[in-house]
């Protein structure tokens, strides 16, 4: 998972991290779709991402800003007969354990862990059913380059965010007080999970006062940072999108093939 090569041919000592060191955190972010080329398209024009292979196969990309790897691209929608959705996937030291504390906390595995070199994943579900994934190994190129350049944050909108939170925390060991865990935090009607300082995730369920909704289909949704938030929204409809809410802040949109996440304007939130 590791491409970056030294500058003007020289040699550069580079650390290697692993979800050893930062474990808890956000660290990739993946779609399955069901149209790779359609896929690809709509992105390039929306986000200006270019793409390359992935060591997985045909099936799948690897989504660059700037040169900086920031997402994957699976189109196995289709042949797996999975949904087509953005799904955020958190470090772990140990994917085992952790699909272990999940189900004992009455959360589903659909995926794994399988081994996909050099490092293993699964794919889960919180015990409302929010799907997320988990991620031992070697993080994606570097790191600290991806958290700078994509996604912005990522949501969890839920019933209960304290009791996601401590589901979530249990599982992750966020606020464990192990060096490289994630800090927790109740602010402005929301949970803030905050890793070394940046804000990495929000949970969300309404006002605090309030009974939990059980209206809400709980799901994590994916924030892209973008420099012109209308510009967006207008390009994806160009390009067979939709846009389900919009404000100069940001714009909840759905790709062609129905993948729904929300572009969020680059100014500090």
């Amino acid at each position: 998972m590791n491409d970056d090569k030294p500058a003007g041919g020289g040699t550069r000592t580079r650390e290697v991290l692993s979800t050893h060191s930062v474990f808890g955190a956000p660290c990739w972010v993946s779609l399955t779709s069901r149209d790779l080329g359609a896929t690809q398209e709509f992105y390039s024009a929306l986000l200006g991402w270019r793409w390359r292979g992935a060591k997985l196969g045909e099936h799948f990309r690897i989504a660059l800003a700037n040169g900086v790897p920031v997402a994957g691209i699976a189109a196995v929608a289709s042949m797996w007969q999975m949904a087509v959705a953005w799904t955020p996937y958190f470090a772990v030291p140990d994917a085992d354990v952790a699909v272990a504390r999940a189900r004992e906390r009455g959360g589903t595995a659909a995926v794994g862990p399988l081994s996909f070199p050099p490092g293993r994943a699964a794919l889960l579900a919180d015990r409302d059913g929010a799907t997320f994934g988990i991620w031992q190994g070697e993080l994606v190129g570097n790191w600290e380059a991806w958290r700078r350049a994509a996604p912005t944050f990522i949501r969890l909108h839920t019933r209960n965010a304290f009791d996601s939170a401590i589901f979530y925390g249990e599982i992750l060991g966020w606020a464990s007080g192990t060096p490289g865990c994630c800090e927790v935090q109740y602010e402005g009607g929301e949970v803030v999970l905050r890793s070394r300082g940046d804000v990495v995730a929000r949970i969300d369920s309404g006002a605090v006062e309030a009974a939990p909704d059980p209206s809400v289909r709980p799901h994590w949704q994916i924030h892209f940072a973008v420099d012109d938030v209308t510009g967006c929204a207008r390009t994806a409809e160009k390009h067979g999108g939709s846009v389900l809410s919009e404000d100069e802040q940001e714009a909840i949109l759905r790709d062609p093939d129905g993948a729904q996440f929300t572009v969020t304007s680059r100014y500090p939130r």
